[in-house]
């Protein structure tokens, strides 16, 4: 088990502090046709899904309608799993493990939170090289044929 040691800054004890995974929800929205991608503006800079961290006390299912609107201002429905992927080198930043979902979105699409653009893309002319693992996510999306 990975853990730092710690020093209590009040008596001096040693604390563990245990290395877990983070938990994240991605969110594939489908909607005129297409899906849904945000220009991050934030490092990794790059074409993502919409997505990001779940808070403490939250559902997954609550994150990623959140997440959506934070950054599409998308309202979303019909959330169903796609699933799960955990790789440890799938975010560069730390290890997260992503709860990966497929919804449908209503509203006018704007960019919001960390995204500084959105936009839907036809499910034929995607751009390549997003970021994280959201390339494969997407190729494994198209191959189980089964949009909302």
């Amino acid at each position: 088990m990975a853990f730092d040691t710690l020093v209590c800054p009040s008596c001096g004890s040693s604390i563990r502090d245990y290395k877990n995974p983070l938990p994240t929800v991605d969110i594939i929205i489908e909607i005129d046709g297409g899906i849904v991608l945000i220009e991050r503006g934030h490092d990794p800079k790059g074409w993502a899904l919409p997505g990001g961290f779940v808070d403490y006390g939250e559902t997954l299912e609550a994150a990623a309608i959140r997440e959506a609107f934070e950054e599409t201002s998308l309202s979303i429905s019909g959330l169903r799993l796609l699933g799960c992927y955990s790789d440890p080198s799938r975010d560069k930043r730390r290890h997260t493990i992503s709860t990966v979902y497929v919804a449908k979105g209503e509203g006018v699409l704007q960019a919001g939170d960390d995204a500084a653009t959105a936009r839907v893309f036809s499910k034929d002319a995607l751009p390549s090289g997003l970021c994280f693992d959201h390339d494969r996510i997407i190729k494994e999306y198209l191959q189980s044929n089964t949009p909302a």
